[in-house]
């Protein structure tokens, strides 16, 4: 996962994206999953965060992820934001991209996490996740 300590941290962008069904129930399962996943990845407090910014298919309308996130009780002190998706033939459906912005120790080699069907964003990224 790292690859040391520096004691000096730095600014990070780690990638994520998720799946899910058109359900605001699922919608915020699946976007706490990927939070706590890429957290968890990388050794992440939530003090460290700066920001979060969704992008969201046209197809998920029926909650805002960022909503789901705070009202899952995470997130609740970082900048958060979404917006829309460009729309791409062949795109993938039902997909919530993520952006987080952070600050992880200058030697750290960042966790990018994709799942639950989004593996095939980037499949050079994601791979399968520690345990």
């Amino acid at each position: 996962m790292n690859a040391g300590t520096s004691g000096e941290k730095r600014l990070f962008a780690l990638r994520g994206a998720v799946c899910c069904r058109n359900d605001g129930a699922d919608i915020t399962n699946q976007v706490s999953i990927l939070y706590d996943d890429l957290l968890r990845e990388n050794g992440l407090e939530e003090g460290d965060i700066v920001s979060l910014t969704f992008s969201v298919t046209a197809d998920l309308d029926e909650k805002n992820p960022a909503a789901a996130l705070r009202q899952s009780g995470r997130a609740l002190d970082a900048a958060l934001f979404v917006t829309a998706e460009a729309p791409v033939k062949g795109g993938l459906p039902r997909t919530i991209r993520a952006l987080l912005l952070c600050y992880l120790d200058a030697l750290a080699v960042p966790r990018h996490v994709y799942r639950n069907g989004a593996e095939i964003l980037r499949p050079d990224r994601g791979g399968p996740l520690t345990t």
